[in-house]
């Protein structure tokens, strides 16, 4: 742990980034006319390039606002006031056109790639493009990755650790896989500290669809007991937290489950959040008659059962949970 003070009081930056320098007097012309390598101010500080601002790349932002420079990849010509109001320099690209990436080449000194793959296929081009066009100039220092606990498919119930053998059951997750190939081939052929999170379930009451409210309100039914599965769950601010320990902190080419410490199943969990909101618990149904009921993508998810373990994330990123069960975030 960094035990210098920072003097911003921020929920995660303190015992992560190193401290910024004392400010120095704007260099008179002639000082870069004797030191041409000398760089503005702007370019000495680390320029972290955030690849899908979504909310969890703005709270990322939020997060190390002042302190780093903050640039994001978009797509969208319309999000530019947004983010430029956020204090984030948007950068036109496309991740499904490569050549609009070539800007992206030596631009950051770290950098967070949550975007997903594409709807369909067995790959995931989109990863692929990015680490190329990394590779045109200077390299970041770091890369992290967001990636899904959905790689290791059905444990039954087991304890999954990074070092588990993988079993994807669907295309969304070998797509996953893809793109962390891409990642670590870009950490193992290059000087770059990539990172991979798998991540679980993301909740958050502030988050568009976050908490399982509307599912409760339409009295969507759970598994029986007898059927049901193991899930896992981040608070969406900690994962952002535990994305930017990672920039710092992260081992070169290590992977870290990010999720916390609640042990429930699927229907448990439904039952607390129920609970706590003052609603009808769910009925629940066996696994016979759920597909007369659910949806294919809930189906899916009822079909795989893990208890992801998160030693990693505590001891190697130092990360200290600001909310470590489903019931203190929800």
């Amino acid at each position: 742990m960094f035990s210098v003070s920072l003097g911003v009081v921020t929920f995660l930056i303190a015992p992560i980034l190193p401290p910024n320098p004392r400010p120095r007097a704007t260099p008179s012309p002639s000082l870069y006319a004797t030191r041409p390598g000398a760089l503005p101010a702007r370019f000495r500080r680390a320029r972290v390039l955030l690849i899908g601002c979504g909310d969890i790349g703005l709270r990322v932002a939020q997060a190390l606002a002042g302190r780093v420079r903050l640039m994001a990849l978009t797509s969208s010509g319309g999000r530019t006031a947004e983010l430029r109001a956020r204090g984030i320099t948007p950068l036109q690209g496309n991740l499904d056109a490569p050549d609009t990436l070539r800007r992206l080449a030596g631009l950051a000194t770290r950098v967070v790639h949550l975007a997903p793959p594409p709807g369909a296929g067995w790959t995931d081009p989109r990863t692929r493009a990015l680490t190329r066009a990394l590779r045109r100039r200077r390299l970041p220092d770091a890369l992290v990755y967001g990636s899904t606990s959905g790689v290791y498919g059905d444990c039954q119930s087991e304890v999954a650790i990074e070092t588990r053998a993988l079993r994807p059951e669907t295309t969304r997750a070998r797509r996953r896989i893809d793109a962390e190939n891409s990642v670590r081939f870009l950490g193992r052929a290059t000087p770059v500290r990539s990172s991979i999170l798998r991540i679980p379930g993301i909740y958050a009451p502030d988050r568009d669809g976050g908490t399982p409210r509307e599912r409760l309100l339409k009295g969507t039914p759970v598994l029986q007991a007898a059927d049901d599965v193991y899930t896992n769950h981040i608070h969406a601010d900690d994962l952002a937290r535990a994305c930017i320990a990672a920039l710092w902190r992260g081992k070169a080419q290590r992977i870290y489950n990010v999720n916390d410490d609640t042990c429930l199943k699927m229907g448990d969990y439904f039952d607390l959040a129920a609970d706590l909101y003052g609603l009808p618990r769910p009925p629940r149904v066996p696994r016979s008659t759920a597909k007369e009921q659910l949806s294919l993508m809930l189906l899916s998810f009822m079909s795989e059962s893990r208890r992801m373990d998160n030693t990693r994330l505590k001891s190697e990123l130092r990360l200290k949970l600001r909310y470590p069960t489903v019931d203190t975030g929800l």
